[in-house]
């Protein structure tokens, strides 16, 4: 077949793997939002804003159905999201958020992720610090919308930033104001495409290229397990 075949089906299998680890996640954001505030996106902020975020992810909306019918029945075991924390080499620091229905089972893979890349998994507290945690929006334009009036209007949301991306709109804001803004955006008929958290470094820490791949080799451990859903970490790309 050659080379060039094998390169495009690296590629494609390494897409399709990325592809259903955001579907796998989603799901359980899906389960989770519909234990918390029940199976109707109309009374469930949370379970609406996960499923703009399917949509966004081009998740089928079978698998969207499927995902919440499971989250109600009775044998559905119920994720509880826990944080880990730790170093990778070169003291780069590194958040792991997990949704898990064993937490024993994640601790110990999170754990042993952290000792086969010679990082070292650490204690509560110990680098959380480290980052700022955000909500964040993106919506499609308005025709007409004025970023500077939208920012306006947003100031009592504590907002960071509002920019225009292409026909999109990006919002990030403080963490705790995530239903504020979703309120305000869905009573102003802004079409909400996605919706989502991250912790964002306070500082950044540059590395040599042999020393990125170091790191590198312990991000995609982590990101290989299925509790995991997301992983920040402080290093410059």
């Amino acid at each position: 077949m050659g080379r060039a075949f094998e390169f495009r089906k690296a590629r494609k299998m390494k897409r399709w793997a990325a592809m259903a680890k955001t579907f796998t996640r989603i799901g359980k954001d899906i389960v989770m939002a519909v234990k918390d505030g029940g199976p109707d996106p109309e009374s469930n902020s949370r379970l609406r804003a996960v499923i703009q975020n399917a949509k966004d992810a081009n998740m089928p909306l079978a698998n969207v159905d499927r995902a919440i019918k499971k989250a109600t029945s009775k044998d559905q075991s119920d994720y509880k999201e826990v944080l880990f924390e730790g170093y990778a080499p070169h003291g780069i620091a590194v958040l792991v958020e997990t949704a898990t229905d064993n937490n024993n089972r994640t601790v110990a893979n999170v754990r042993a992720a952290f000792n086969k890349c010679d990082g070292n998994f650490g204690t509560s507290g110990s680098v959380v610090f480290m980052f700022d945690r955000t909500c964040n929006f993106k919506t499609e334009n308005k025709e007409g919308l004025d970023l500077e009036d939208l920012e306006m209007d947003l100031l009592d949301f504590e907002v960071e930033e509002v920019f225009q991306d292409e026909d999109e709109i990006i919002i990030y804001a403080p963490f705790d104001q995530f239903g504020g803004i979703q309120s305000y955006l869905e009573d102003n008929k802004f079409t909400i495409l996605s919706s989502g958290f991250e912790r964002i470094p306070t500082t950044m820490k540059k590395l040599s290229d042999e020393q990125q791949a170091d790191v590198e080799k312990l991000l995609d451990k982590l990101e290989e397990d299925e509790d995991v859903q997301h992983v920040y970490h402080n290093m410059e790309m």
